[in-house]
């Protein structure tokens, strides 16, 4: 798994790409309605279809988006697994950062409060 330096980060690289093929073309497959029920009707049937990997199933199960994070899923792929689920990217962004979506919300604010470094 590769490290940003920043704690709970993935870096999203050619190696996690691979690594997450088969849970990133699952989520994609969730733009279609009857795939999402699909997916509700039978999970692992529906994960099984897509050859995911056993920690990626395994955070699946668990609602484990840091897990599938470091499974190789990408972030834009899993909004697609998070809306069946009813969660937004703040939902996403405040699990990554260990959070609440209150607090990550907050701090979104707080930055764009911020005077922007780069002009000048």
């Amino acid at each position: 798994m590769s490290n940003t330096g920043i704690p709970g980060t993935t870096l999203f690289d050619g190696a996690q790409a691979m690594k997450g093929y088969a849970l990133n073309r699952m989520c994609f497959s969730f733009n279609d309605q009857a795939n999402r029920e699909a997916f509700k009707a039978d999970e692992e049937r529906y994960m099984r279809h897509y050859g995911l990997t056993a920690p990626q199933a395994d955070a699946i199960r668990k609602r484990d988006v840091l897990g599938l994070l470091a499974a190789g899923g990408n972030v834009y792929y899993l909004a697609k697994f998070a809306g069946i689920l009813g969660l937004d990217v703040q939902d996403l962004g405040a699990a990554q950062t260990g959070m609440t979506k209150q607090q990550f919300k907050l701090k979104l604010l707080q930055q764009n409060d911020q005077p922007d470094r780069l002009a000048a």
